[in-house]
Parts: structure tokens; sequence; C-alpha cells
């Protein structure tokens, strides 16, 4: 079964409400210029409410290796997600289990991953203006081209309750991601889409 990883999450309501509904994983996203950004203090409030086998993640976008690291210690989320511009050599010298966001522009974009030493790629939409929650998809044939030799998927970019179990049927991926795709407005989340999306998701 597919797992599902909500991202954004920026309050203790709807983290315990994705939870509730099944979510495997959460987003915890600490780029300033997102409308979906929290503190390390308030990521670290949310985590402490949540059930034990829960997966928390931190993203970051082009940070450096100690505001990252210090978000850890302060959050107490599980893995770094890097969402950025990062280079494989950047993300090796983290040192710390990471899971790689490419942004897919094209099939050379997706080619590039390869230059990763990761075990877990999350796929996302390209856009000049934003790094993810942009709500938009992409064309998911491009990963079956891809050749990443067995490492794991995580498709984001534009799932929604519509869309997520042919997402999941077409392109088989580990696990789905999703933000704006269940959200009522930038950073809050909608129960009922969340509901929806999570059965959707699992049964997709």
């Amino acid at each position: 079964m597919v797992r599902v990883k909500v991202c954004g999450i920026t309050n203790s309501r709807d983290a315990l409400a994705a939870t509730e509904f099944g979510a495997d994983a959460l987003g915890f996203v600490f780029y300033e210029k997102s409308p979906r950004r929290v503190t390390f203090e308030a990521a670290g409030r949310i985590i402490r409410e949540l059930p034990p086998f829960v997966t928390k993640v931190g993203v970051f976008v082009n940070a450096d290796v100690d505001f990252m690291k210090t978000g850890r210690q302060e959050a107490g989320f599980d893995v770094f997600q890097l969402h950025g511009d990062e280079t494989p050599e950047f993300c090796s010298a983290l040192g710390e289990r990471y899971i790689k966001a490419i942004r897919v522009k094209d099939e050379r974009s997706v080619a590039e991953a390869r230059d990763y030493d990761t075990d877990a790629f999350l796929f996302d939409s390209w856009s000049e203006d934003e790094y993810g929650g942009s709500g938009r998809s992409f064309p998911w044939e491009l990963l079956e081209r891809a050749g990443l030799g067995g490492k794991r998927v995580i498709l984001s970019g534009g799932l929604d309750r519509g869309n997520v179990a042919r997402a999941v049927r077409e392109v088989k991926p580990y696990a789905v991601d999703v933000s704006s795709g269940v959200e009522s407005s930038p950073g809050v989340k909608d129960r009922l889409k969340l509901a929806e999306f999570m059965k959707e998701a699992k049964l997709g």
C-alpha cells in the first residue's frame, strides 16, 4: 500500500487530523518565503503531540547545514527534505538521512536525479516562482524513462482527491505527497479533502 505524506503542516489540529485519517508522514516547511513556513519552535510543539510511528520531515530550501541541523535539534523531526537547488556534493556532506526533491521541467531534470546518493526522491513540478506547493502536476510518464535503479519515488505536484488514485495506479510510487491539494487556504488543511485524499490514495 502506498504511503502518504501531508506537507505544509502549520498547526496541531491539521497534524492530528492527518494522522487520524492515516498519514504516514508529515512535512514541516522551514523556508522563509513559503506561505506554509513554521518556526522550529512551533514545529517542535506540534511534533511532541504526534503519535510515535509517524515520520516527521523537515523541509528546507537552499539552507546552510548549520541552520538545518539546528532545526532538527530544536524541532525534533526525523528526516531532512532538501527542496531547493542543492548539489549532490552538498547533500552527501550533510551526513544525514535525506529526501531529495527534484523539480521536473523535462526529461533531463529527471535524469539528473541519478547523481544523488539517496534512497528516496520526491518529484515535484517545476515552477519559475515557487519551490513546491504550486498545485500543478507534471507529465508522470517522464519518470518511467528515468532509470533510477530501484530508488524510491515519492510523487508530488498537483495531487488531489480527484487524481491521486490514478497517480498511484499509473506511477506505482513508494509514496505520494500532498500539500495544496488538501487545503482550504495556504497552510490550512481541509478535513474533508484530507479524508477523501487519504481514502483515494490508499485504495488506488
